[in-house]
């Protein structure tokens, strides 16, 4: 890439948006991040499917991207896992054409980000580790179905909202991805885009040598893939040796 790409990142309160820095000085900043705060409907409890459909409202979404727009990004990415996948394959798509009719940019949501970077992988057996209450990760556990990811493991953690799963120590993931593991899961995904998750990829990968997707490294991953950026980023998971 001649020029650094501009990342628009439409992310919810919560704690791992950092991540998104720190991936951009590792290239010495030819990726430029451009993270707006999109409001959580809910408060703390922010997980709970209905507060997730209002967070993930065309009114609200619009109205973010109206703000990114004036930023001018590459691709622009609606950076929440569960205010994407709460509404359906077809919620979840409407999503992203109304950002990218506002951006004047392509688009896509963490949710189908994690559906393109397993085609792009070529494997469609997973293991979930999920933060949120059982309802939510359930209805991410669904839409992967709509999209033809076979589940062959599924642990969830109860989180209410961004904040709890944002303190959720590595070891719990760790011990998760353990108890479910087996020759049927061909990777495993960490849904919530506020976990910090590379440093739990990096330990999984190496410890189960199976290729990890966590939400902020899917995001980037796809807004990369959408600005024609293709080159290996390596030491932020197997993912991004491949574009």
């Amino acid at each position: 890439m001649t020029k650094a790409v501009r990342l628009g990142l439409l992310y919810p309160e919560g704690g791992g948006e950092y991540e998104y820095y720190q991936f951009a000085e590792a290239l010495d900043w030819r990726v430029q991040p451009l993270v707006l705060a999109a409001h959580l409907a809910g408060g703390d409890e922010n997980h709970q499917p209905a507060a997730l459909r209002e967070t993930g409202s065309l009114r609200r979404l619009e109205f973010s991207a109206r703000r990114l727009a004036h930023l001018k990004p590459d691709a622009a990415l609606w950076a929440c896992t569960s205010g994407s996948f709460i509404v359906g394959r077809k919620g979840a798509e409407a999503q992203i054409a109304a950002i990218a009719a506002i951006c004047d940019c392509p688009s896509s949501s963490t949710s189908l980000a994690f559906v393109a970077a397993l085609r792009h992988l070529g494997t469609m057996r997973v293991g979930v580790l999920a933060s949120y209450i059982e309802e939510t990760s359930r209805a991410f556990v669904s839409f992967l179905g709509e999209h033809g990811v076979e589940i062959a493991g599924f642990e969830w953690h109860g989180a209410p909202g961004g904040n709890d799963a944002y303190e959720m120590p590595v070891e719990l993931f760790l011990r998760s991805a353990r108890a479910i593991d087996g020759p049927k899961i061909d990777a495993f995904l960490i849904p919530d885009t506020a976990i910090a998750g590379f440093p739990i990829l990096r330990a999984l990968e190496t410890e189960l040598g199976k290729p990890v997707l966590a939400a902020n490294q899917v995001t980037l991953w796809e807004g990369l893939r959408l600005a024609g950026w293709r080159e290996a980023v390596p030491g932020f998971g197997r993912l991004m040796d491949r574009f």
